[in-house]
This record gives structure tokens, C-alpha cells and sequence, in this order.
């Protein structure tokens, strides 16, 4: 996150099917595995050290990564608690002492709960808002895409989310042109980039982030 946006903001419940790529099912199988490949190289000495997300340390982006896994994996097999009521921006999430073990088999039950076609229909609820099953997919996704970028900048890592993921939260992000999005867009103000420039950092611009962000040295 970039400025004063919270990390991990589920989009308003205005949001609607037709914000998602009509009738497709996406696999989040390999950007789950591409975020648990980084955490798995992240050092503990790196825990402390801050991400673009200003309110976050890289223990606190990890510990939410675990917990937005949860989450929609429970939002996609539609088992309702008082998880998928909270609001990510309520608490300052953090890893436990397990986590190494505990993100990774997360982040592979949440790529397994969206794999069931059920899961993308009907309605289901994330982080305290009510969404169609398509459109929750597609956040999760999105989710994965952005987050992945900022533990990947947070530890120096390289960073290369698969095509079909970069598309499908370009096609989340980008204004619909109905003005329903605000001058703020789905997850907080865009950051301005070239449209020449790789898809990802135009992703990450309509995020609210900066592509060029970098750690302090």
C-alpha cells in the first residue's frame, strides 16, 4: 500500500459479475505458489524490515497473507463465520511461530477451494463485504498479485507473477468508465504510470502503490 491505504482492502460491495472476465474460472495455483517460494526465501533478519505498505513490517504483511488465505478459502466453500466478517484494516496482523509451515499450507488450500467451480457462483462474503463468488476469486487473486510484489520488494527478490494472474487483476483494477470506482479506484488512490509500461507496474499503479518503490538504503 501506498500513502494512506490500508493494506489488504476488500473493494466495495457496489462491485459487480460484470467486473470479472465472464464465466472463467482462474487457477491460483501458480501465484499461491509463487508468494509461498518468496516467503520460503524471506530471512528472519528481514522480518523487521518495512514494506510498501507503510503500516506494515514484512512479519505483518506475512501474517496477513496467512490470514487472507483463510479467509477466502473459507469465502470459497461458503462457510460463513465471524472470519469473513472482519475487516482487514481492523487489527495489525503478524506471524506466529509457525508460520513458515502454516503460509505455505494456506496459501495451497486456498488455490484447492477455487479449483471447485462452486465456488466462483453465488454469493459469498470476504472481509466483512458481501460479493458475488466470481468477483471474490478474483480478489483473492488480485490479492496474491500485489502482495507478492510487496514481499518481493520488501526482500529483494525478483518478481514475476504468470500472465493470466497479471491479467486478471488488471481486469479488477482498471475503471469500468461508469464512475463507480471514484477518483480513488477500487482499493485507493491510482499512482500515475506510462501506458508503455509492463503490465505488471500499471497493476501495481491502479493498486495505489509505486513500481519504483525500493527500501530505504
Amino acid at each position: 500500500m501506498t500513502g494512506d491505504i490500508p493494506s489488504g482492502d476488500t473493494p466495495s460491495s457496489d462491485i459487480s459479475s460484470s467486473d470479472t472476465p465472464s464465466g472463467d474460472i482462474l487457477d491460483l495455483g501458480p501465484q499461491a505458489r509463487l508468494v509461498a517460494r518468496l516467503a520460503e526465501r524471506a530471512t528472519d533478519e528481514q522480518l523487521a524490515a518495512p514494506t510498501p505498505c507503510p503500516d506494515y513490517a514484512v512479519r505483518h504483511l506475512l501474517g496477513h497473507l496467512v490470514g487472507l488465505a483463510q479467509a477466502f478459502e473459507q469465502a470459497a466453500r461458503k462457510e460463513f463465520g465471524p472470519g469473513l466478517d472482519t475487516a482487514p484494516d481492523s487489527f495489525l496482523p503478524d506471524v506466529g511461530p509457525g508460520w513458515r509451515d502454516e503460509l505455505p499450507r494456506a496459501l495451497d488450500a486456498l488455490a484447492g477451494a477455487w479449483r471447485d467451480p462452486a465456488a466462483w457462483q453465488g454469493m459469498t462474503r470476504a472481509g466483512g463485504v458481501d460479493l458475488p463468488g466470481e468477483v471474490a476469486g478474483l480478489v483473492a487473486l488480485d490479492e496474491l498479485v500485489v502482495h507478492g510484489w510487496d514481499l518481493a520488494r520488501a526482500t529483494g527478490q525478483e518478481y514475476g507473477p504468470d500472465e493470466a494472474s497479471l491479467e486478471a487483476a488488471w481486469a479488477l483494477l482498471t475503471p469500468t468508465g461508469d464512475g463507480g470506482e471514484g477518483p480513488d479506484g477500487l482499493f485507493g488512490k491510482p499512482v500515475p504510470v506510462p501506458e508503455e509500461a509492463p503490465l505488471l507496474d500499471r497493476v501495481i499503479g491502479l493498486s495505489g502503490r509505486d513500481p519504483g518503490w525500493r527500501p530505504a538504503a
